[in-house]
């Protein structure tokens, strides 16, 4: 976790604690002066407000607009939203995604349920309460958009009468050797499975073993080391195998085996070795028996930045890919993943052979934990961007219904978004499905099923500076 995105989960629950003490202080005046069976009513309809409404972490005010600066030679053109339609001022751009630009004001319901946009075949969520510039993905209707027949509407929320769209006119990335590069087993899945299943040439590496957080391998009757272990083992057995569902055979796909949360303090200090925070274990080679080549670390197993950087070197010279898929440097906070993009930049710098293009995503956000907002199989709107961003371009590949069968069955597969939820999740969604009319695939039941099978796969496009 980054360290942005700690200081505000520190900062949303000092805001939590002191709004629990003064609702204590409130419900036991009310218990004094007027009647003590009234403060358990009050008590019970505030948690079952709290679960229902504002659970959530959104760590921004849904009032504040989303700040997206795009190329100077991306095309834009004002729209007309009438008559339950998007018309255009002048005929549509060429290229493939499109991007509708938009202020949203919520109406009175919007605050309690979450306000949606419909759009063709399509629904995009917001934030309850929204109030400002939203950007929904219209990539897969250039069709309806150039006839003016694309119809759009708002359900618990008000659209303007204008907008703007904004058009990229992408090659198709799929057609070009691509190199996937994914912190940890499953990330690959969640970003980039529809593109690398339909990819003519792809070359996935994973960075770490994904050993951590493996309590509930205990109920085996191991012992902590011996659970993260066999996390480690299972998670690498899964990066190298799983990608075969969606085409990429096991030749293709390598596990590095360094150890999670260790990759920032293995670039800060690149001669000295990390080893792992619960397995106890030190040297990456176990967890790389089935990698198809020898690599620099294989000589003496250090989890080492140094190791890191000659393993990506080595992987970038042998396979020469014209494209490289990664995290966003800027938008993802996980610290492995920002830790992952900045290896991959100094391998490149250090390479003979220099790829083309970056194609960028994000797996978390510093701000919402709940986006793409919205069910299973909606369309990806753009991230909150409270911040300036680099002006990149976009990239948003669809999924047929198919495709995004074939993404859930893939993630249904990783053995970290397996498992059924806790009782506390299970019961505070089955509060929001009654009360805020939320709904959740019946795929899996992960957060993931619903956040990463979408119409849209979504990639920031960056040119390397050579």
């Amino acid at each position: 976790m980054s360290s942005r995105k700690q200081q505000l989960l520190q900062r949303h629950r000092r805001h939590k604690r002191f709004l629990l003490l003064a609702a204590v202080l409130l419900l036991a005046a009310v218990g004094v002066l007027i009647a003590w069976w009234l403060p358990p009513i009050l008590l019970l309809v505030g948690w079952l407000a709290h679960e229902a409404w504002f659970a959530d972490h959104l760590f921004y005010s849904p009032h504040d607009d989303y700040r997206y600066a795009f190329p100077a030679e991306t095309a834009q053109q004002s729209v007309a939203l009438v008559d339950g339609r998007v018309r255009l001022s002048a005929p549509l751009a060429v290229g493939e995604t499109l991007i509708l630009e938009l202020d949203l004001r919520v109406s009175a319901l919007g605050r309690w349920l979450d306000p949606q946009v419909i759009v063709g075949d399509d629904r995009q969520e917001f934030e309850r309460g929204v109030r400002g510039r939203r950007y929904l993905n219209l990539s897969g209707q250039a069709t309806a958009l150039a006839s003016g027949s694309l119809a759009i509407s708002g359900r618990f929320c008000r659209l303007p009468a204008t907008a703007i769209v904004h058009v990229f006119d992408n090659p198709d990335y799929a057609e070009r050797r691509l190199l996937l590069l994914a912190p940890h087993a499953d990330d690959a899945e969640l970003a980039a499975f529809g593109l690398y299943s339909r990819a003519a040439e792809a070359f996935i590496v994973t960075l770490t073993q994904g050993e951590i957080e493996a309590d509930d391998y205990r109920r085996l009757g191991l012992d902590a080391g011996q659970a993260a272990r066999l996390k480690g083992r299972l998670r690498s057995w899964d990066s190298v195998a799983i990608p075969l569902w969606g085409g990429v055979p096991q030749e293709r796909c390598v596990q590095l085996a360094y150890y999670c949360l260790q990759l920032p303090a293995m670039l800060a200090e690149p001669t000295q070795a990390f080893a792992s925070r619960e397995s106890g274990e030190a040297d990456v080679r176990r967890a790389r028996r089935n990698n198809p080549m020898f690599l620099p670390a294989d000589g003496d197993g250090q989890p080492t930045g140094n190791n890191l950087h000659a393993d990506l070197v080595a992987l970038l010279e042998l396979w020469r890919p014209e494209v490289v898929v990664m995290p966003h440097p800027e938008l993802d906070p996980h610290a492995d993943h920002v830790a992952a993009t900045q290896a991959l930049y100094r391998a490149v710098s250090a390479s003979r052979w220099q790829p083309e293009v970056a194609l960028l995503y994000a797996n978390h956000l510093h701000d919402n934990d709940r986006w793409p907002m919205g069910g299973a199989g909606c369309g990806i709107a753009l991230p909150p961007a409270l911040q300036p961003l680099p002006a990149d371009a976009l990239w948003s590949p669809c999924l047929d219904a198919a495709g995004q069968l074939d993404k859930a069955m893939a993630l249904a597969m990783q053995h970290d978004l397996q498992g059924a939820l806790p009782f506390k999740k299970r019961l505070r969604r089955r509060i929001q499905q009654l009360l805020a009319g939320r709904r959740w695939p019946v795929t899996g039941d992960n957060e993931f099923f619903r956040k990463a099978v979408r119409r849209h796969e979504l990639f920031w496009v960056r040119r390397f500076e050579h």
